[in-house]
């Protein structure tokens, strides 16, 4: 097999991996396909991009997943989380803002304090159970600790949380290495009204 193909099989069995498997690690996917397409570590890994895009192609394909009711759920739900965390300046990322979801997507969310027991205390006060956790990020070839909450919902729900200071700044996607898009609750008033007009019709 010629490099191209082995990528290419690569592609297709790492999107596998994480669309019917489970698998929610990029690099995991990677090193597991390797085993099976290569029986060996090899030098033909996939971009996260190219996975995603590949992912996004068997989500298109799953006939059994009903992708474009489940986007429009996510985003009504993504909504409401922000309307209660509107205080905290929230802002979606990821495949719910992109509209590229699979069946294990959740909502990803940014949200901005300078104290952590801000964003805790409002939440035990709400009665929306969660788990703190800390998650260790490369910043400018530095790394840094961030605290993450993780919310468990009708969609799970992650909570990165920044200082405010960062609100403006603009950090790139570890999937494709472009800037991170943050999507405010009025863009994703429009987004919703512009994509989910049929829906809302018949709701």
């Amino acid at each position: 097999m010629n490099k191209q193909h082995i990528k290419t099989l690569m592609i297709q069995e790492c999107a596998k991996l994480m669309y019917f498997e489970g698998v929610s690690q990029y690099f995991d996917a990677k090193r597991i396909a390797a085993k099976r397409i290569c029986k060996s570590k090899n030098q033909f890994f996939p971009t996260n991009g190219e996975i995603v895009n590949a992912v996004h192609e068997l989500s298109m394909q799953d006939r059994s997943f009903d992708r474009a009711h489940t986007l429009f759920r996510m985003r009504i739900k993504a909504l409401e989380i922000m309307e209660l965390l509107d205080c905290f300046s929230p802002r979606l990322i990821g495949s719910v803002s992109t509209g590229k979801i699979k069946r294990t997507s959740d909502i990803d969310l940014h949200v901005f304090c300078d104290d952590i027991e801000l964003l805790t205390t409002f939440l035990n006060d709400e009665k929306i159970s969660f788990e703190q956790n800390e998650v260790l990020i490369m910043k400018n070839n530095k790394p840094r600790v961030y605290q993450h909450i993780y919310i468990v919902n009708e969609f799970n729900i992650e909570l990165s949380v920044y200082p405010f200071n960062e609100l403006r700044v603009t950090s790139r996607s570890s999937t494709d290495g472009k800037p991170i898009v943050r999507m405010s609750k009025a863009k994703l008033e429009r987004l919703i009204e512009q994509e989910h007009w049929r829906e809302i019709v018949q709701a």
